[in-house]
């Protein structure tokens, strides 16, 4: 009995991992699957954010952040994707891209820390939107705003940590955001990745 359920176990974690998950997710619970921390990233030359038509904060070279948090994340999560934010080598020496050439210094090889770049962090739980019934969002996956407001101020907090200069938007406001994307770059990070 005991092989069994192992084997069992086994098998979900495979079917968890791979995109044969999407074909029996409408088995499982999406509690069980789609909590965890999220992250969109934008590489920028400049970017600010504004409130009723007034400007809360604004950086120059550095990522622009929508920050999304989901119902299960927990400290381990904050504090993964806040160490892979610093780390992500998407800077160049030069800028631009290397792609087919042979020009070292126009590789994405720098971390925000060694061209001394800023975040802006902006909360967005629409990037938990469920679209898998009708054409109105649901958001049930994301978490209470208490709850997302004290991990997002943490995940800011751990980057700051780090000696990257943080800016943030403003919790729960109608923000506008304005940007200009460098490359473009835009990752998607999540805390299960």
């Amino acid at each position: 009995m005991n092989i069994i359920i192992v084997l069992l176990s086994h098998y979900l974690q495979l079917l968890y991992t791979t995109r044969l998950f999407k074909l029996f997710r409408c088995f499982i619970s999406p509690v069980e699957y789609n909590h965890f921390m999220r992250i969109l990233l934008q590489r920028v030359k400049n970017a600010r954010v504004s409130v009723a038509g007034k400007e809360i904060a604004d950086i120059r070279q550095g990522f622009l952040l929508f920050v999304g948090i989901g119902k299960g994340d927990e400290t381990g999560d904050i504090e993964h994707l806040a160490k892979k934010v610093v780390n992500l080598r998407i800077f160049s020496a030069t800028g631009g891209f290397a792609v087919g050439e042979e020009d070292e210094k126009r590789k994405m090889n720098l971390n925000i820390q060694q061209v001394k770049g800023d975040v802006l962090s902006i909360p967005q739980f629409t990037l938990y939107a469920d679209m898998q019934k009708g054409n109105r969002p649901g958001f049930d996956m994301s978490a209470e705003p208490e709850i997302a407001k004290d991990h997002w101020r943490r995940f800011n907090d751990a980057l700051r940590e780090s000696a990257v200069d943080v800016k943030e938007g403003v919790f729960g406001a109608h923000m506008e955001i304005e940007l200009i994307n460098d490359g473009p770059v835009t990752i998607w990070l999540d805390s299960k990745s």
